[in-house]
């Protein structure tokens, strides 16, 4: 890309040294840096890029985008002084990419829980009808039908635009984003247009670093402020009519809003809502008409979690009867109440709740499964160093299982003690355990488990590894629990 072209998005810059002509590329990791690229310094929690210059100069970078005072050969490298690089990135990414955003349909899903849920929903029903797609979230960066692994849930703003950018190019249609509280509030969104935004619900969740309720639904709304205010183009909020919460999302937007729920009157209602072990039925009570639902997900949240979805697909333009044989035709979230497919005498789910309201969600799914005489054990655990405010909550709602075996998620640096003791701290009975290290947790709950009993590993879902100080160990509840429940009760299983 033209150098100065690029450069003409920052409006405030002092510039020293021999302009390139071209750019080829941008990074904020030396170690990506490619020849002729241009390196943003960016000062983040533990690391400062300013430190990272040689690097990227060795790796072939020629302009450097910096805060600090940095050395470097001025005859054979540019350097740009900008107030804040953090906000530089912001500017030059999507201007890098060409705005890609605009060449597609945008969906943004935000809330606590359902998150991932709602954008794999969309994304599924969508290349049932052949249509180009993309999803990026927790699980990661799918484009069609190839997963990329990420790092957070709403990626940093240049990875953002590089995966918009790859979906754009390989002629996507539509992308649907998850977008996390802490993506909005630190830009990682910069340059991102969206078409329609969906808020899902918000409970106790981040409160380490929103501080309140308060603060966090406003984290939350900038979604809905993202849409903007060019009232000529066609654009939506979804919201969900049961959270009391909706309402700071549509105070922000002008545009038009599409309401989904049980409990009240909404554009899309679900009622007579029917529980099997394999899939859940309801009438859904649309804008032009009364529909029979089947679809091959079960619990009341996945009813909230289609709801949404159809109102996303409604909003781009789709009728409820062409989006209904969609909704009965897809697959179950991976790590989302994912059950484990074996041949072993028990019932075993892996799911990702990790908030008060997803464990208790959880178990009221499941608990009406449970056959006369048997039990149902839920493992759950938190992450170390982070909301310490919601573990005896979590807790607290755990209890409502037969047997609770409290461990770790990511315990990072934070001892096991300190965790475990933190989330039994308010168990009203004494049916339960405290272990640390996961993998022994999850041993002891199969250990504990009798055939016929359910189990629910909580906390990790999808994910293949724990984090431990500041490494990444492979670690798989599913292979865990399976190898455990061979030795138990003998002969082989079918893993999913």
């Amino acid at each position: 890309m033209n150098t100065n072209e690029l450069l003409s998005v920052l409006p405030v810059k002092t510039i020293i040294g021999t302009v390139p002509e071209t750019v080829t590329d941008l990074a904020v990791d030396s170690r990506a840096v490619q020849d002729g690229g241009a390196f943003v310094c960016l000062k983040g929690y533990t690391v400062n890029g300013h430190q990272f210059v040689n690097n990227a100069l060795l790796s072939g970078a020629r302009l450097i985008i910096a805060s600090e005072p940095i050395t470097v050969d001025e005859e054979r490298t540019a350097v740009v002084y900008v107030e804040d690089s953090l906000k530089a990135i912001q500017l030059l990414a999507s201007k890098f990419y060409g705005y890609p955003s605009k060449r597609m349909k945008m969906i943004g899903v935000t809330g606590t829980n359902g998150k991932t849920s709602v954008g794999n929903i969309i994304h599924d029903m969508l290349r049932q009808t052949g249509e180009k797609t993309a999803v990026s979230g927790t699980i990661g960066f799918k484009l069609n039908d190839i997963l990329y692994e990420t790092e957070n849930t709403t990626t940093d703003v240049l990875t953002t635009q590089q995966m918009i950018s790859q979906a754009a190019n390989e002629g996507c249609q539509s992308m649907t984003m998850e977008v996390s509280s802490h993506g909005l509030i630190e830009g990682r969104l910069a340059g991102t247009e969206f078409d329609i935004a969906i808020f899902t619900n918000l409970t106790h969740d981040h409160l380490d670093y929103h501080k309140t309720m308060e603060n966090y639904s406003a984290a939350k709304a900038l979604l809905f402020a993202h849409l903007g205010q060019q009232l000529d183009q066609q654009k939506y909020a979804i919201v969900n009519a049961d959270d009391p919460w909706s309402s700071k999302m549509t105070e922000v937007t002008s545009y038009p809003v599409l309401t989904y729920g049980i409990r009240v009157k909404a554009a899309f209602q679900a009622t007579s809502i029917e529980m099997f072990p394999d899939r859940t039925k309801f009438v859904l009570l649309a804008p032009d008409g009364t529909y029979p639902v089947t679809m091959p997900l079960i619990g009341e949240f996945n009813v909230y979690n289609a709801l949404a979805a159809v109102a996303a697909l409604y909003a781009k333009g789709m009728t409820v009867e062409e989006i209904l044989p969609l909704l009965a035709n897809i697959s179950t979230v991976k790590g989302r109440l994912e059950k484990v497919e074996t041949s072993l005498p028990l019932t075993i789910f892996i799911d990702y709740a990790h908030s008060p309201d997803a464990i208790e969600k959880a178990i009221a799914t499941v608990e009406p499964l449970k056959k006369d005489g048997k039990r149902l054990l839920f493992l759950i655990g938190t992450g170390g160093n982070r909301d310490r405010l919601k573990r005896p909550v979590m807790g607290e709602k755990a209890a409502a299982a037969d047997y609770v075996v409290f461990t770790t998620d990511d315990p990072r640096d934070e001892p096991y003690e300190s965790i475990v003791s933190e989330l039994s701290a308010s168990m009203p009975h004494d049916q339960y355990a405290c272990i640390g290290d996961r993998e022994e947790a999850v041993r002891h709950t199969i250990e504990m488990a009798n055939e016929g009993d359910i189990i629910i590993f909580a906390g990790k879902g999808h994910e293949n590894y724990q984090i431990i100080g500041h490494t990444k160990y492979p670690h798989s509840d599913a292979e865990i629990a399976l190898d455990e429940a061979r030795k138990k009760f003998g002969g082989t299983s079918v893993n999913s």
